[in-house]
């Protein structure tokens, strides 16, 4: 679909109370379709300055770009729905394209990409209470611990806080945890061993008062036969991430394939490598993605 810029405007302006009826108004549906299964499309990575795809620095920058790409991947048959931050899902509710999809609002966008203060990543977006308000069905949110980094500490603890605030309110919440480490030059980057990833895995399992409504957001690791004994660390349900932008995207899916297969695992949250593939055919991406499910 053509996105027509002007009349976001036009209703933002003067009738901004249309984005909280039309939240009021979606039709909703369980989170997991009738096979078990879960295919959610991500686009929170503009809130934390990551606007970057492959090699182009500000891909994800034209914002009528982005939510053309949205609507094509949500319009697709097996796709359930989209990770994204307030800005963005009200456009797409103000598009009507959120409809009978599974809407999941991202929490924490402070650990701005590039920052001194990356690992203190503060919940600077949807707070449990709006994803309540807005009847959206789960939220997410990022927690990068780095053992030399103090910013992981008040990560975690908030991290805590949330999950018992979403559990409180019988939401579900999707935390994506990662052992990362800062290089010489200070770029923060995730560590994707079977090791690491084993541990983050367990430290995040442990956040809370309760786990009843704590799903994982995992990678796939570096060696992908590694996953099955990775995913033992923890019952809770799990989901694929589709991580950075690759030459290899078939090389990509056929990572997803092998894992998601594993008990714990649910289905795939991708964002990058569906909305900008590096032959431009989003429709094809995404078809390919729901099919491995």
């Amino acid at each position: 679909m053509s996105v027509n810029i002007s009349e976001l405007v036009h209703l933002r302006c003067h009738r901004p109370e249309a984005i909280a009826e039309a939240a009021a108004r979606r039709t909703r549906r369980p989170l997991l379709n009738g096979n078990g299964r879960l295919m959610v499309v991500a686009a929170d990575h503009p809130a934390r300055g990551a606007l970057g795809v492959g090699g182009r620095s500000m891909a994800m920058a034209n914002r009528a770009d982005l939510l053309e790409r949205l609507c094509l991947a949500l319009s697709r048959p097996g796709v359930d729905g989209v990770l994204a931050t307030a800005d963005i899902l009200d456009d797409l509710l103000l598009l009507g394209a959120l409809d009978d999809k599974v809407v999941l609002g991202s929490m924490n966008r402070g650990g701005l990409q590039g920052a001194s203060f990356e690992l203190d990543d503060r919940f600077t977006g949807h707070r449990p209470e709006d994803i309540e308000r807005l009847r959206f069905d789960a939220g997410k949110l990022l927690l990068r611990i780095d053992y030399d980094d103090p910013g992981s500490l008040t990560t975690m603890e908030s991290t805590a806080r949330a999950i018992d605030d979403m559990a409180a309110r019988k939401l579900p919440v999707f935390v994506e945890p990662f052992l990362s480490r800062r290089t010489p030059e200070g770029k923060v980057g995730n560590d994707l061993s079977a090791e690491a990833v084993t541990k983050s895995i367990a430290i995040a399992s442990g956040l809370g008062g309760t786990s009843a409504y704590t799903w994982l957001k995992v990678p796939v690791t570096e060696n992908p036969d590694d996953m099955a004994e990775v995913m033992a660390a923890s019952t809770l349900p799990a989901v694929l991430l589709g991580g950075e932008v690759g030459d290899d995207q078939d090389g990509a899916y056929e990572k997803w394939r092998g894992a998601l297969q594993l008990p714990t695992v649910r289905g795939l949250v991708v964002g990058r490598s569906l909305l900008y593939p590096a032959d431009g055919d989003v429709a094809a991406a995404v078809d390919t993605a729901v099919g491995l499910l």
